[in-house]
């Protein structure tokens, strides 16, 4: 079954990465960004025109489509996914995408940013790409394959199921999700909407990986106040609310609990943004574990701490809220892994050894899974994702759109 679709993934992602679609934690809309419409309208044409079915544009943002069952299939309903949303992480506005053609194995260099390198000697896995087509941004923005590479692949996977009806499989949804990279791209409805038995997210990285554990994840809003006053007259009456925050963040253990100093299945609490001024300031952290245990005592140790500091300054007001982001599909999946085995299957037809380990991440997937739909996580090829030196191989893409085919005939083959 296997196609050269270089080319075509290629010219898609290319197209698709220029597009703004950067989501935004503070804004309260869905998407929380309008120009992740761009992208989505941009795909509700292409699906109409490869001859999907069933394309509709739903209320909180994500495009639903149908690859119709080849005639006389009846097998379970699969849904493919990817997200349209850039991270907010890094600038992603003006994304100039760069391809490095039959990459020659050495340093890769940026346009935009004479000072960036991307080097094998850092990134090993480059090392093996040598001779493949490499695409990277332009040095000042990230490249946005997380998740438009996944976008590309169900795309011109779709594109040729659709062109080759003797390709025999069920009925295939598609779903282009808003905002997964702000935790908030499976809403209530979306379950019922897609309509599948089981699903998969495109998100992933190396060739061959199969997840189907992640990360669980809170986050943490820490809210202090201070007492403001002119500082020509501050003396013993001034609570600096930044000092209050700085505190909290020295107390927290920096030195052995961030995402720089843990690895493997070692959860963390990461300081993601402090804003405010002397008078008020707010702190957020996100907290990630792959035992609920864990999580629930990194939650635990931040309000410790921020009892601690405001017993230091009772003139001063500390709050901490917690909230629920995502839970590891591992949960649910363990129960029933016939959505996993069948990418394994599919994997092995396509000449590939699959593989699963814990992603210190999550998935719109993660959300599914918990809400009643198998979805585990495949590979994409992206790589050093959400920062200037993210890179893809086109020819990993392609491996992927060639997994996806083999999927759809395996997932065709299944007693319904």
């Amino acid at each position: 079954m296997t196609t050269c679709f270089d080319s075509e993934l290629e010219e898609r992602l290319v197209r698709y990465c220029a597009v703004d679609t950067q989501s935004d934690a503070d804004s309260p809309t869905s998407p929380s960004t309008a120009c992740q419409l761009d992208l989505s309208r941009m795909l509700m044409a292409e699906l109409d025109a490869i001859g999907a079915t069933d394309i509709r544009l739903t209320d909180y943002g994500v495009v639903l489509a149908t690859v119709p069952a080849s005639k006389g299939v009846e097998a379970p309903v699969m849904g493919w996914l990817a997200h349209v949303d850039t991270a907010p992480q890094f600038n992603a506005t003006g994304v100039k995408p760069v391809v490095h053609r039959r990459y020659n194995g050495g340093d890769i260099t940026f346009a935009d940013d004479p000072n960036l390198r991307l080097s094998p000697e850092n990134v090993p896995y480059l090392r093996e790409k040598q001779g493949e087509d490499i695409i990277t941004a332009s040095g000042l923005t990230l490249l946005g394959g997380d998740d438009k590479a996944g976008v590309a692949i169900i795309m011109t996977a779709a594109r040729h199921l659709l062109e080759n009806p003797d390709i025999a499989h069920g009925e295939i949804r598609l779903a282009f999700t808003p905002d997964e990279e702000i935790g908030r791209g499976v809403t209530a409805p979306l379950p019922a909407d897609l309509a599948v038995d089981f699903a998969f997210t495109f998100d992933g990285g190396n060739p061959g990986e199969v997840v189907y554990e992640t990360f669980s994840a809170n986050a943490a809003c820490v809210k202090i106040t201070g007492v403001s006053i002119h500082p020509g007259s501050s003396k013993d009456v001034m609570v600096n609310a930044l000092h209050l925050g700085a505190k909290v963040l020295m107390t927290l253990p920096h030195v052995t609990m961030t995402p720089e100093t843990t690895s493997e299945l070692e959860g963390f609490i990461h300081a993601g943004e402090m804003n405010g001024d002397a008078a008020a300031c707010e702190l957020r952290f996100i907290l990630r574990a792959f035992e609920m245990e864990e999580l629930d005592a990194l939650g635990a140790l931040v309000k410790s701490v921020c009892d601690t500091v405001a017993l230091s300054e009772p003139r001063a007001q500390i709050s901490c809220e917690i909230t629920t982001q995502y839970r590891n599909m591992r949960y649910w999946l363990e129960d029933d892994m016939t959505a996993v085995e069948l990418a394994r299957t599919a994997m092995k037809d396509a000449g590939m050894e699959p593989f699963s380990k814990p992603i210190r991440g999550g998935t719109d997937g993660s959300i599914l899974t918990e809400m009643g739909v198998p979805t585990p996580n495949l590979f994409t090829g992206m790589q050093e994702i959400h920062g200037p030196l993210e890179w893809i191989s086109v020819q990993d893409m392609a491996k992927a759109t060639d997994l996806a085919l083999h999927l759809a005939r395996r997932a065709g083959q299944v007693s319904k």
